[in-house]
């Protein structure tokens, strides 16, 4: 059952950032996708409180939540402006498969879970495929503008520390939904507060379907990851989900993109190796 929650979320995690690519203003667009997917978490959360489930057993869930809430607003304005500079399948595949070499050893000492000879043989593999995809990566091979690279690394850690900050909430007696739900809202606060709000209102005038879409595509997999994560172990969920690098370099065609052939080895690695660690 987690493995198929964790392929399920990594293929709307994908998708939702293949919308953001073609997004034409990123960075408003994506906090006004916040917006929708933090209502959509509410909403989830609410029900399941109505239904008996308590949001919080203890302060320190609650306390672990706020840190994993601040950590997604560093990823979710690092991601958007990679995204502005780099390609999809670079960008995505660095900013995931960074994360995992971020997150697996701490996994192991912090949760203790397990390290294995295969799980170290696709640490080595991911590391690979990051190489290859940061070589390939359009802004690099064809501007010389290694920004996107960088912001994408930057991305990375805050995923690491997010899905960190998650395990602990859940561990410590968070609800999943409701520990997504006040992580998200409090993002939301965070990017509303440093971007253009009249720029954003009037944007979500012109296309509110689309950023409405495109949250609701992000909330769901986020909420389908939470599920995952109270199954299973931080490091195997964050790693098996790294299987989306194969989405977004699939998709990236879709939205015209023609990554390299380095960034298509690069996120085959990073894909292999993710099934190895999770092994």
């Amino acid at each position: 059952m987690t493995v198929v929650l964790v392929l399920v979320s990594a293929f709307f995690h994908a998708l939702w950032n293949a919308l953001l690519r073609v997004e034409p203003d990123k960075d408003r667009g994506l906090v006004g996708a916040i917006a929708f997917a933090s209502l959509l978490a509410c909403v989830v959360a609410g029900v399941r409180w109505g239904l008996g489930q308590p949001p919080f057993a203890t302060l320190e869930s609650f306390g672990w939540t706020l840190l994993a809430g601040a950590f997604e607003a560093v990823y979710f304005a690092t991601l958007a402006r990679a995204l502005v500079i780099g390609p999809l399948g670079a960008v995505y595949t660095i900013s995931r498969g960074g994360a995992v070499l971020v997150v697996w050893p701490m996994s192991i000492v912090v949760f203790h879970e397990v390290v294995t000879t295969t799980s170290a043989s696709g640490s080595l593999l991911v590391l690979a495929g990051l190489v290859l995809s940061g070589i390939g990566a359009h802004g690099v091979r064809g501007t010389g503008d290694r920004s996107g690279v960088w912001w994408a690394v930057l991305c990375a850690i805050s995923i690491a520390g997010y899905h960190l900050a998650y395990k602990a909430a859940l561990q410590t007696g968070g609800a999943s939904s409701a520990t997504f739900a006040v992580s998200l809202s409090l993002s939301a606060v965070i990017s509303f507060v440093r971007v253009d709000r009249a720029g954003l209102r009037a944007l979500l005038r012109v296309r509110w379907h689309r950023i409405a879409l495109m949250g609701i595509v992000c909330g769901g997999s986020f909420l389908i990851l939470m599920e995952a994560l109270a199954l299973g172990g931080s490091g195997y969920v964050l790693t098996l989900r790294n299987t989306s690098v194969l989405f977004a370099a699939v998709l990236a065609f879709f939205i015209g993109e023609r990554p390299a052939h380095a960034e298509i080895v690069g996120a085959a690695l990073v894909a292999g190796g993710a099934v190895l660690m999770a092994w």
